[in-house]
């Protein structure tokens, strides 16, 4: 299986220069922490950069046709968004579990959402796209997309080239595949590590016994961390496997109390997927290896009523 380069995350780097926000590294006066905060992107999440490198890639018949996503909330807005950038048209399928902030995010960007069982979101998509003759982007499945999000592990080689840890979100494993292959291949002492929550912990599992492991959805639907239910797919799980030094584990109490401390330390919003990486360096900081640690702050948006739930 061909894995992404960083020549193909360069390619990508230049064609959402000007769209994805060049987030800053952003240090901690309290801890050797960088934080990489992606909820400063346009849409609130790092999404953006590889929903717009995968459509800017696609054929201008292509394009006109259209595209077909599907996603819990911060996919869906980055495609939405990038079709509104290109003028074409854009359908999103929605878990009907999904944050009204980022349905209702969604639908004002112009795109035509269908709200479907969690269970039914990629059926539905393929079924939607074949029947409108619509190209799909996927949320992580695809090399543009990690390439696309892979141009962030860039801008962090770029700001921090003596990081020491750079810490990961996981779920289908599109960002953790494209930080990390660009950490590898610029900073090779770094360690790359991925963090899960606890209640869907499948990719850890997986790495431990050397192949992928599902759990079914009504496992990984407990967590708080809604954009973080995802399994990786074969291509991603091979770039997990090569670039992942390790994995940590997060508990839901864990991650909100990197939400409170987000807030109150950092002045960041961050919805529970955002603050995860984050919640290891703070509950798990003696597993980590010492030195510099990057903590990539993935998306913020929430509800302002779970944000007030979080915080109290």
């Amino acid at each position: 299986m061909d894995l992404v380069s960083i020549e193909e995350i360069r390619d990508a780097a230049s064609r959402v220069k000007g769209v994805a926000v060049r987030t800053p590294l952003l240090a901690q006066g309290w801890a050797p922490l960088w934080l990489k905060p992606e909820s400063l992107q346009p849409i609130g999440a790092f999404k953006v950069r590889g929903a717009y490198n995968a459509i800017a890639a696609l054929t201008e018949d292509e394009r006109a046709r259209g595209v077909v996503a599907f996603s819990s909330g911060n996919h869906a807005q980055a495609v939405a968004y990038s079709a509104k950038r290109f003028g074409i048209p854009a359908v999103i399928l929605i878990p009907d579990v999904a944050p009204r902030a980022k349905v209702e995010a969604t639908k004002a960007l112009g795109a035509e959402v269908i709200e479907v069982p969690i269970d039914a979101q990629e059926s539905s998509a393929l079924a939607v796209a074949e029947e409108r003759g619509l190209t799909m982007i996927p949320p992580f499945d695809h090399p543009d997309v990690i390439a696309g999000q892979g141009t962030l592990g860039l801008e962090i080689a770029e700001d921090l080239p003596d990081a020491d840890v750079v810490l990961v979100p996981l779920s289908g494993g599109g960002l953790a595949s494209g930080v990390g292959t660009a950490i590898k291949a610029l900073l090779p002492r770094a360690k790359v590590i991925g963090v899960e929550p606890e209640l869907a912990a499948d990719t850890a599992e997986g790495l431990r016994a050397g192949r992928r492991i599902e759990w079914p959805m009504d496992l990984r639907a407990r967590t708080s961390a809604d954009g973080l239910r995802a399994q990786p797919s074969d291509l991603t799980f091979a770039h997990l496997q090569s670039v992942l030094d390790d994995v940590v584990t997060v508990s839901e109490e864990e991650i909100r109390n990197a939400v409170r401390t987000l807030a109150h330390r950092a002045r960041l919003v961050a919805e529970p997927s955002g603050a995860t990486a984050t919640a290891a360096f703070l509950s798990h900081r003696d597993a980590l290896p010492p030195g510099k640690v990057v903590s990539v702050v993935s998306g913020g948006n929430l509800d302002p009523a779970t944000l007030a739930d979080l915080l109290a």
